[in-house]
């Protein structure tokens, strides 16, 4: 079985998303109004026709039916957050039905006695930022500050976050990961999903984040559908770190999605049998959606489709694939933070049958049918599709 998460691509239609300021946000659908898409062989999965499930809307550039070669929906999320984690963690089997810990959006954003506690267990001059900011716009206006200083920017957004850039060479990148797992620590009271390093690099006016981030999660509440699973699991990208490595198996990390595509395609080819492999195309989400970057993300879009045939050759009798996403985050939306949309559900491989899914109560759905071939006892949460989508 395999999972491949298009970080970040919703596809609007929320039933809740005004309670998240997010009404109207659509991911998909206003990237493909702003220019057009060539993706075909997501269209043929269905990617098209989940877009018009979730929205009641048609994708704007793009054919309007065609041959559908595999079955799809839209899920919608049960978790109270619009996460990384709570995404990961709900298509695995466990919804999040707490609320995490946020920070307020006011200045400084974090207690006092939080950052007070950092600055002393982890013996640094001070801190800079302690906002909410985006991660390239707070390194620009801060970087040289704190390479002056040795100071460490601190920053939040709307999820569940601590975050913490450096500069890889005058601060250092072990440095920075000792850093944050002090902060990971100094969080738990406050019940926050994820501390994040941001480790950049370069000269003054040309500071770049570099490919050796790190995200420090909560582990989740419950066992998900990797604890349950007692073959072979692979985490691609930053999955191993989404599960707090609890249930992830072989850890391959790869920086951007050309080169997940590369540890996927060959996990795809190889000759293990009881296998569950999920991977995070985390660019969409971070390189172009939290940047508002239009255009890059229609580049990404296109550049995955061009990868799908690729991997679906490597599929054998009896494997399933499911591409899906975590949440929203709309280039075109106001603000730099993810979108409460709903995500595609797009079932594909040998023993498929191209079949529509309705709208699915939830991203658990998806462990729930994974976890039939995969031979396990039900989830405690879902509704599988094994059924309607096989031959």
């Amino acid at each position: 079985a395999f999972v491949l998460v298009m970080d970040s691509l919703g596809i609007g239609g929320a039933a809740d998303a005004e309670e998240y300021g997010d009404a109207g946000a659509d991911t998909l659908r206003h990237i493909a109004a702003t220019r057009a898409l060539d993706i075909p062989n997501l269209m043929r999965l269905g990617l098209g026709a989940a877009a018009h499930l979730s929205s009641g809307k048609a994708l704007p550039g793009l054919p309007a039916s065609g041959k559908i070669s595999g079955a799809y929906g839209a899920a919608r999320e049960k978790s109270l957050g619009k996460d990384t984690p709570s995404g990961h963690w709900e298509m695995a089997g466990v919804p999040v039905i707490t609320e995490w810990g946020y920070f307020p959006r006011t200045e400084p954003c974090f207690p006092a006695a939080l950052t007070n506690a950092l600055i002393a267990r982890a013996d640094l001059p001070g801190l800079l930022g302690n906002c909410h900011a985006s991660g390239t716009e707070i390194i620009a206006k801060l970087g040289d500050a704190h390479v002056e200083s040795g100071k460490p920017i601190v920053y939040t957004s709307a999820d569940s976050v601590f975050q913490i850039a450096a500069h890889e060479e005058s601060f250092g990148l072990a440095r920075l990961l000792e850093l944050c797992e002090i902060a990971r620590e100094l969080v738990d009271t406050y019940n926050v999903g994820r501390v994040i390093a941001r480790p950049f690099d370069g000269p003054s006016g040309s500071y770049v984040r570099t490919g050796n981030r790190r995200d420090y999660s909560l582990p989740p509440p419950e066992p998900t559908l990797l604890d349950r699973f007692d073959g072979k699991t692979v985490s691609i990208g930053k999955i191993g770190d989404i599960f707090a490595h609890q249930g992830t198996g072989e850890i391959v990390k790869a920086n951007g999605n050309a080169a997940l595509w590369q540890k996927t395609l060959g996990v795809a080819d190889g000759d293990e049998e009881n296998l569950l492999a999920l991977t995070n195309f985390v660019d969409f989400d971070m390189l172009y959606g939290h940047r508002r970057d239009i255009a890059g993300y229609a580049g990404a879009l296109e550049a995955f489709d061009q990868a799908l045939p690729s991997f679906e050759v490597c599929l054998r009798p009896g494997d399933l694939a499911i591409i899906t996403a975590d949440h929203g985050c709309d280039p075109t939306w106001p603000g730099t933070d993810h979108t409460r949309e709903n995500v595609p559900v797009l079932a594909f491989g040998p023993g498929v049958q191209p079949v529509a899914l309705g709208v699915r109560d939830s991203f658990a759905d998806i462990g729930q049918t994974l976890a039939g071939p995969l031979g396990l006892a039900a989830l405690a949460n879902g509704r599988s599709f094994l059924n309607e989508i096989s031959v």
